[in-house]
């Protein structure tokens, strides 16, 4: 079975006949209002989601496309009521054994090795040595170290693909960098360890090593600021002596980073730099929010988009191409650029 992929979703057209390879997001078999079953599709690769029907010989190939599954797909597309949606014919199995996962599922355009060694060096270059230490032993500890590097940010608002929290983890801390020259008050190994430690208990919120990725049990149970605190906690039980009133301090950035108790911080920011952390992270998934639909709209030209639940706001948009984090950043070191979108 060939795994050559040279359509993707963000390619096919109205009345096209499709013929490719797909992730299966979600699978139900129903009925219609006769009592004749049929397959409800979402179809996916890293170009995005696709709306799919099956409405033929639908229980037994029902068993051919389980939910995470990759499958070739043969079927016509078709606008209806406005959505493009995929009216499929046709569905065989093929093997994982050997599947390029970044075909299917949505990866930071960031080169994720860069962006870890970047972490790393801002570490080393901490000027209060418990806090350089502590953060240390996340970089050292082999399987955290690496499903940081891969984890998303998050499910779908922001950061929501492969590599995305180290995206936004970066981006946050050269935004410390930014706002530490212009405040030196700042405790900037402080901040720098709120930057990289608020969010790492979604390498554990989520289950991401079987795609499409949804939040595991103990993400659901818990979420990702209780499960940072038990990491940070494991972290600081490893090591000899490790200040008190330093590591009280770090708990509260984690625990207030989503700034008020109705977006989940179980304690507000009363510390300077847990006023910044809260500011700083909410910029850069906005940023990245904001960047995601104008990628969706029509290159240099400014228009609305559809009514934005969560914001509770129409937005107004010019459509760009995706920027890489540090895109225009000059080569000196002093000179980093924050993650800024659009």
């Amino acid at each position: 079975m060939s795994f050559e992929k040279d359509l993707f979703v963000s390619d096919i057209q109205d009345a096209q006949d499709v013929n490719s390879l797909f992730l299966v997001k979600t699978m139900r078999l129903a009925e219609t209002k006769v009592g004749k079953p049929f397959l409800a599709l979402e179809l996916m690769d890293r170009t995005g989601d696709l709306v799919s029907r099956v409405w033929d010989d639908a229980e037994r190939l029902a068993l051919l496309c389980p939910a995470g599954s990759v499958v070739r797909v043969n079927g016509q597309a078709q606008v209806y009521k406005g959505t493009l949606q995929l009216k499929v014919t046709g569905i065989e199995t093929i093997s994982e054994d050997g599947v390029d996962w970044s075909l299917f599922l949505p990866t930071t355009p960031c080169d994720i090795e860069e962006m870890a060694d970047e972490i790393i060096v801002l570490i080393k270059g901490l000027p209060d040595k418990e806090i350089q230490r502590l953060l240390m032993t996340v970089v050292k500890d082999d399987a955290l170290w690496k499903a940081f590097k891969t984890a998303p940010a998050a499910k779908s608002m922001h950061h929501a693909y492969i590599g995305g929290l180290l995206e936004h983890t970066l981006g946050i801390c050269r935004l410390v960098d930014h706002v530490c020259a212009l405040y030196p008050v700042i405790d900037r190994s402080l901040l720098m360890a709120g930057a990289i430690m608020h969010d790492l208990g979604k390498v554990r919120e989520f289950s991401f090593a079987v795609p499409p990725f949804d939040y595991s049990d103990q993400g659901r149970l818990l979420g990702h600021m209780v499960i940072s605190l038990e990491i940070l906690q494991e972290k600081i039980a490893s090591l000899r002596n490790f200040p008190e009133r330093v590591a009280t301090m770090i708990k509260h950035l984690v625990i207030s980073h989503h700034g008020r108790y109705e977006f989940g911080s179980p304690a507000l920011p009363m510390i300077r730099e847990a006023f910044v952390l809260n500011f700083i992270d909410d910029l850069d998934a906005k940023m990245n929010y904001l960047d995601r639909l104008s990628r969706q709209a029509v290159p240099e030209k400014y228009q609305w988009t559809e009514y934005q639940r969560n914001m509770e706001r129409f937005l107004f948009v010019t459509g760009h191409e995706a920027q890489k984090i540090g895109d225009d950043a000059g080569s000196d070191d002093n000179e980093r650029q924050p993650s800024l979108w659009g």
